[in-house]
């Protein structure tokens, strides 16, 4: 297997041999998993990427890439390269492009990716405050892709992601916004545990397959409860909500808050204690010093903990 020298002395005679554009590529394709996502994210063409991903392979005498199904899938010496690389590039990179101080009126946009129910918690918000400041931002909110966000961070398709806490993952940061908790909506007067779990529930996920938080939550305390609708949205589900007396919508109280609901609708608080649900940001830890992704993170931690939130 290859081996990282790291230890070695540098001999600048050999660097007539290294073509130092191949390695921006290598790391494109490393994180969009894909040559043409790679070609579009360098602006050139798909067979460009191709040949000059040939030309690395031979450079480094390993395949590095191998394509399984859509994806391009890194080797084991290409999963061993490339924080290496990474942290090259972004050395050269500080050292090439002349650095100035960042100002406020330099910033033109904001780009986060959101999932769509918390989108009226945070972007009324975001809105808001930078407005305040008179700065002429263009504001960008898409779709949330867990599988795909590590790679658009690091890219810097977009800023920041704004979703619930996840397991960890490497080369993420994070920074709480948000503590919520779930509330019980029904038309129901009276709500306790038996009835709770004896009623049917409406759940919400935008996943197709794969267990909702609050049964994960349920299921570690070895209860559970009956889902008669599974659908992706809670203005839907409350909608449903009004049509079928017993019928039971588990909710986080934030999002509730900017929904419109029927007046037969009674809220109760949740008959049973289930840990606090907290929404954030995360970032590429590869951008943590730079200027502006700071003052945006400065900026934004000043809306949602000065307690206009709830």
């Amino acid at each position: 297997m290859n081996q990282i020298h790291n230890s070695n002395p540098l001999e600048v005679g050999h660097f007539h041999r290294i073509d130092i554009n191949l390695y921006p590529l290598f790391i494109a394709i490393f994180e969009q998993k894909s040559i043409s996502k790679a070609a579009q994210l360098l602006c050139i063409s798909q067979s460009a990427v191709s040949h000059a991903l040939q030309r690395l392979r031979v450079q480094l005498k390993d395949e590095l890439f191998v394509r399984s199904g859509q994806k391009m899938l890194p080797t084991p010496y290409a999963e061993q390269i490339y924080q290496p690389i990474q942290i090259a590039l972004l050395a050269i990179q500080n050292i090439a492009i002349p650095q100035q101080d960042f100002q406020p009126s330099m910033l033109q946009s904001i780009k986060i990716a959101i999932h769509d129910e918390i989108e009226p918690i945070i972007f009324p918000q975001l809105v808001n405050h930078f407005a305040k400041q008179n700065l002429n931002i263009q504001f960008f909110s898409s779709k949330l892709d867990r599988k795909n966000m590590l790679a658009d961070l690091s890219a810097q398709q977009i800023d920041f992601v704004i979703d619930l806490v996840q397991p960890y993952q490497a080369n993420l940061q994070f920074e709480n916004l948000i503590e919520d908790h779930f509330v019980v909506c029904t038309q129901q007067a009276e709500m306790d545990l038996s009835l709770y779990l004896s009623s049917p529930h409406i759940g919400v996920s935008s996943r197709r397959t794969g267990l909702l938080l609050e049964d994960i939550y349920l299921n570690r305390q070895q209860l559970s409860r009956q889902i008669f609708l599974r659908c992706q949205h809670y203005a839907t589900a409350l909608q449903v909500l009004a049509q079928y007396p017993n019928a039971i919508l588990t909710i986080p109280q934030s999002i509730l808050k900017h929904l419109h609901y029927s007046k037969d609708l009674q809220i109760h608080a949740l008959p049973i204690e289930l840990p606090k649900i907290n929404m954030g940001m995360y970032w590429h830890e590869h951008v943590k010093h730079n200027p502006r992704h700071q003052f945006l993170r400065t900026e934004i931690l000043k809306i949602f903990n000065s307690g206009q939130p709830t």
